[in-house]
């Protein structure tokens, strides 16, 4: 503990992350230890937002997870530090938002390219929307270098989640669609400059109105996807569409409902972490910590 002071005094305000780093100490541990001293004050920034989770009981949890949030959100600093600490801590902010604009920028350069003089995709503008999601709409995309699921290969941090939405395109159209995005895919993901990871789904509107059901997993995360999604190019009256249809199958107020539930659960975690006198139980506390899988699939 008094490494830690020591190290915020000399340093002036730090993140969690650099905590770890500059002292060595276990994560939950310096968390922990960051809440519980009285001469220390934690700011965290961003949004923390609705994530679906097969494991977690009704499915709804918060992100990011009490650990990355610690590491990569939280800004912690000395109280003589106040102002210190809240500057940084809005420079932090900044940075994350500025991430999330070009990420979502990257995104829809990557989508114009269907659309140039040319392009066998041209003419069917109409016919089909894209649109993104993930991190980067809530202004929570960050550049963390971690692997690729299906590669290993290391990507630079949120991917880049697209869903194009089609209405009455042939099939062989969508499957020209599906494989232009995957070469897009795999440009972004090996250009060593990039090292973007592009994930995306191509559906039609009849595969929209089953999702929206909401009756079972990939369904709700389909659905999930659709609520929080912004526009990013296409046909901007399916995009309409499709948020109006979100609306009347009752969507946002779904999500609303299950995040105010993870809200509540969260807080709960955080009493019981901050209490756990020992780590006798340490899968289970861990499991309100972080969780074992960070990455949101689309459907």
């Amino acid at each position: 503990m008094e490494l830690l002071v020591a190290l915020l005094k000399d340093k002036g305000p730090l993140t969690g992350k650099d905590i770890v780093h500059q002292t060595g100490m276990d994560v939950f541990k310096a968390w922990k230890t960051c809440l519980e001293l009285e001469c220390l004050e934690s700011i965290i920034v961003g949004k923390r937002y609705l994530r679906l989770d097969a494991k977690v009981e009704e499915y709804a949890r918060l992100s990011p997870s009490i650990m990355r949030e610690f590491l990569n959100y939280t800004v912690i600093g000395h109280q003589s530090d106040h102002l210190k600490t809240v500057e940084k801590a809005g420079l932090l902010e900044e940075e994350s938002a500025a991430i999330s604009e070009h990420k979502i920028n990257l995104a829809k350069d990557t989508v114009d390219r269907l659309f140039q003089d040319g392009n066998e995709f041209k003419r069917i503008t109409d016919q089909v929307c894209f649109i993104i999601a993930g991190d980067v709409v809530f202004g929570m995309a960050h550049r963390e270098l971690r692997p690729e699921v299906s590669t290993g290969e290391l990507v630079r941090g949120s991917d880049l989640d697209i869903i194009a939405v089609s209405e009455d395109l042939p099939e062989d159209i969508l499957n020209n669609l599906d494989s232009h995005l995957y070469r897009e895919k795999y440009n972004l993901l090996m250009n060593p400059a990039l090292k973007e990871e592009l994930d995306y789904i191509v559906k039609d509107m009849s595969i929209v109105v089953e999702q929206l059901k909401f009756d079972e997993f990939k369904k709700m995360i389909a659905a999930k996807i659709l609520n929080e999604g912004i526009y990013l190019a296409g046909s901007k009256a399916i995009f309409n569409k499709l948020k109006a249809m979100v609306a009347q199958n009752k969507i946002p107020q779904i999500i609303a409902d299950l995040e105010k539930k993870a809200i509540i659960d969260r807080a709960e975690a955080e009493r019981t972490l901050l209490l756990a006198e020992d780590e006798g139980d340490y899968e289970e506390l861990m499991a309100l910590f972080y969780t074992t899988e960070e990455k949101e699939e689309i459907f």
